[in-house]
């Protein structure tokens, strides 16, 4: 019975000590991690503060390429439109270049077409068409001849008078229409009699 309650006491001595080697071990375990806790915090702020700095970073340069991509094609845009009147015989390339360019935009598919009362044209058609109705923007006939031609003044081949103050950006298409010709009846006189 002795060696029993010998057994028991070592026994649960031994219990006792287990639980305090335990009990020590998991107080140094929360001890560490504790110390270790507020160096884990300040690692992943820095690491967020970086990663948030990266994010600002990429997107800033995903803005830029996107603004020179848009200078690009603007610039490629500018560039067709003008060679296109120039091939077409225009003069005045920069005037009539911002007579047409609000109209002229780049299609999905990458062509650029223009806006009309008939839907999307090609841009070659579409200035083809604009040079025609607008015969100002090509480079004077010099008909050749020498001497001079009367030109009746300020009266339209339909017999009305034309007057210099009503000539102006946006006056009505008949009237523009009217002034054009007359000034193309005067010119192909004054240059036809040379």
């Amino acid at each position: 019975m002795a060696e029993e309650k010998s057994q028991v006491k070592e026994t649960g001595s031994a219990d006792e000590r287990r639980s305090m080697i335990r009990e020590a071990i998991e107080e140094f375990v929360r001890l560490q991690r504790e110390a270790t806790e507020p160096a884990y915090k300040a690692e992943l702020l820095e690491e967020r503060k970086r990663r948030e700095a990266l994010e600002r970073r990429l997107n800033e340069l995903a803005e830029e390429n996107r603004k020179q991509r848009e200078l690009r094609e603007a610039a490629e845009r500018s560039a067709a439109i003008r060679s296109e009147l120039q091939r077409l015989g225009v003069s005045k390339v920069d005037l009539a270049y911002r007579a047409v360019r609000e109209d002229i935009y780049r299609a999905e598919d990458g062509r650029l077409v223009a806006r009309t009362e008939q839907g999307e044209v090609g841009l070659r058609e579409y200035l083809a068409r604009f040079v025609q109705e607008n015969p100002e923007f090509l480079p004077a006939r010099v008909g050749g001849g020498s001497g001079t031609v009367e030109v009746r003044g300020g009266v339209t081949s339909r017999g009305e008078a034309i007057e210099l103050e009503k000539i102006r950006p946006g006056m009505s298409p008949e009237e523009a229409e009217r002034a054009r010709e007359e000034i193309v009846r005067i010119a192909s006189q004054l240059l036809g009699s040379r």
